[in-house]
């Protein structure tokens, strides 16, 4: 459950970041700064798929074959969005201050009759992010969401050189099996609960609010260079009409 504590602490560390104005490198690893006490991961509609596109295409090779299970090209990719199901899956993502979707995280679930309280989970991060546990934030948000949807079995099917997907897995309490190239991790989970439902919805609208506050940032500081702009455009001129 999330506390009052941490929501007050949260709140105060993200007023001082939208204050400070964004930099080109400020997600460069050198300057990663520590995990924030919550991380705000909002639930992605339709209105998100050009910048879900824009995320999975900035992957590289190495990165789309541990996600795709093959070297996706861009093609593949712009397809696999195209047929994401928003109605019927979830689609869970971590902006930047710049509303970058820099980790996002696929709950698809089963269309297979029978099937229909499993669900697949997959997510990616890009490089200049990785590090801050996001992968796993995105998997307990995951999982929640499908706990309280009622799902008893979430799966992860990876490829074993995938250690990272992997451990999220194994520390989460899900049983891994591995056959050759590919692993199989199965995770259940329990009945829904009045405390998974209050949290999910609380930690829903902390990522809805943190989402809105980055747009509004977003455009005073784009408000600001604009004005800063026009300001030495009028200096220029007087400059260069001064005898």
């Amino acid at each position: 459950m999330v506390h009052t504590k941490d929501l007050i602490k949260a709140s105060i560390e993200a007023g001082k970041d939208f204050l400070r104005p964004p930099v080109d490198h400020e997600e460069e690893p050198a300057l990663v700064r520590p995990t924030p006490v919550i991380v705000p991961i909002r639930s992605l509609g339709a209105n998100h798929r050009e910048r879900i596109a824009q995320h999975l295409l900035s992957l590289g090779s190495h990165d789309r074959y541990l996600r795709f299970g093959y070297t996706a090209q861009d093609a593949q990719i712009k397809k696999y969005v195209n047929d994401l199901n928003f109605e019927r899956d979830e689609i869970f993502g971590i902006y930047n201050r710049k509303l970058q979707l820099i980790a996002m995280a696929h709950l698809a679930y089963a269309k297979t009759e029978g099937y229909e309280s499993c669900a697949e989970f997959g997510v990616s991060v890009l490089p200049a992010a990785r590090g801050r546990g996001y992968g796993a934030r995105l998997f307990d948000r995951a999982a929640m969401h499908a706990t309280n949807d009622g799902v008893s079995q979430m799966f992860i099917h990876a490829l074993s050189e995938n250690a990272a997907m992997l451990a999220i897995a194994r520390k989460a309490g899900a049983i891994v099996e591995r056959d050759g190239s590919e692993s199989e991790a199965y995770l259940r989970l329990s009945p829904p609960s009045l405390d998974s439902r209050v949290t999910e919805m609380i930690e829903e609208q902390i990522a809805q609010t943190d989402y809105r506050l980055k747009v509004q940032a977003k455009q005073f500081w784009s408000f600001l260079a604009d004005v800063q702009e026009v300001r030495r455009a009028v200096l220029d001129a007087q400059n260069r009409v001064s005898p």
